[in-house]
């Protein structure tokens, strides 16, 4: 028999029984279906954070102030004490101190009600330099950002995010429109271009002012040196560790600090972000694919028990191939065949509703799906096997019935 017989024939006996066939090709639809979306859930969120992060900026490390510590001497979180302060920025932004840190921007934000006319919306109120768009990354899509002589004068003017200028006015064209932030009137010179969200915090919904409007006006309650956050640019990616390397030593020694483990503030990259996150997806990505490979051999186990009753119901047509001069071998292709095609045929269909899937999920999700050529091909790939191994059993069943048995079989 040659393969195109071989294969004329296999199909034939698929096509007789097309519900059992149908249902076992479920099986590995479901589990191809499943490795295809897991995978491309894990590539289309790590793609998400990478973006986030880099929304931040570039070359980008963040500094917070650390924890205070109580008086049973533990220690919580970053970010919960004040340690932090404009000396500290200046310092860092020193050639001398951190040649490796090409910018420097220090924040001094807080949570506050901003209201113009009728209009209230709450939002994050900012103050920093005018060094925060280079740093940050950020562009003006109308309007200016505020001046060096706007920081140094305590000027009161503000930049707002697209979205905090649509919340209050309606429109982002709000140049030389005045907001007040906790009763203090600041006239609008800029609308920020959009850049989205970056993790919890949406970028686009911001008041930037200069720090010395935030720390002596808008902010008098607090102490008006401590910043909450400083931003560090490195001179390149490739220096970004000596970068780190230089910031941790300088605030230790200005906080008079000797131990590094009992240091007051946090230093962040952004690799070290993007890394922990690619971690996690990762391991997730491998245990949600172990579930869906569970599936796949459920689905292989379909199909020789498929098999084995394909090869039972024709115990006496493969005893009369065999008495008319068939080899074991050509018994035990026709039904190798069978079982592939099953196995193929789940791979095609399940790399196509994975496919179709990946382009309806976004939309309920509301997370990226990327779908990987590699995954696919691989996924049909290891489809095929999976029908050419469980069928193997019964093939060989098949191909080791004695002629004169297998023609007395009932």
């Amino acid at each position: 028999m040659t393969w195109t017989e071989t294969l004329r024939t296999g199909w034939s006996a698929i096509r007789t029984h097309v519900m059992r066939s149908t249902l076992t090709v479920l099986g590995i639809l479901i589990g191809i279906a499943a490795v295809i979306l897991t995978v491309g859930l894990g590539l289309g969120t790590q793609k998400d954070v990478s973006a986030q992060i880099s929304a931040l900026g570039s070359n980008l490390l963040i500094v917070r102030p650390g924890s205070s510590t109580d008086a049973s001497g533990m220690r919580g979180g970053f970010g919960t004490g004040t340690t932090l302060t404009r000396a500290d920025a200046e310092a860092l932004a020193s050639d001398v101190n951190a040649p490796d840190v090409s910018g420097v921007a220090a924040e001094k934000s807080s949570g506050a009600s901003v209201e113009a006319g009728d209009t209230n919306w709450t939002t994050q109120v900012v103050g920093t330099t005018t060094s925060w768009l280079d740093v940050r990354g950020r562009e003006v899509a109308s309007g200016e950002f505020f001046t060096a002589d706007d920081e140094e004068d305590g000027a009161a003017v503000v930049v707002l995010g697209p979205e905090t200028a649509t919340e209050l006015f309606g429109t982002t064209r709000v140049v030389g429109q005045t907001v007040t932030v906790n009763g203090t009137d600041l006239q609008v010179v800029g609308v920020l271009a959009a850049a989205g969200a970056s993790g919890d915090s949406d970028l686009d919904d911001v008041a930037v002012v200069p720090m010395s409007t935030a720390a002596d006006t808008l902010f008098g309650g607090t102490d008006r040196n401590a910043v909450s956050t400083i931003y560090l640019q490195a001179a390149s990616a490739d220096r970004l560790g000596a970068a780190y390397q230089e910031a941790e030593q300088t605030l230790l020694n200005l906080h008079g600090i000797t131990d590094a483990d009992s240091a007051d503030f946090t230093i962040n990259s952004q690799d070290a972000l993007v890394s922990t996150a690619t971690a996690v997806y990762r391991t997730l990505t491998v245990l949600l694919t172990g579930i869906a490979a569970l599936s796949l051999l459920v689905g292989g186990i379909g199909v020789m028990n498929i098999m084995l009753v394909s090869v039972t119901e024709r115990t006496r047509e493969i005893g009369l191939r065999k008495a008319l001069g068939a080899p074991p071998w050509a018994i035990r292709r026709q039904f190798l065949v069978e079982a592939g095609v099953l196995g193929l045929g789940g791979g095609i269909l399940g790399a196509v509703l994975g496919i179709v899937g990946a382009h309806v999920l976004p939309g309920l999700l509301d997370t990226s799906v990327v779908v990987s050529g590699a995954a696919v091909a691989g996924s049909i790939v290891v489809a095929l096997a999976i029908g050419l191994v469980f069928g193997v059993y019964p093939a060989t069943r098949a191909a080791r019935l004695a002629p004169i048995d297998a023609l007395r079989a009932e």
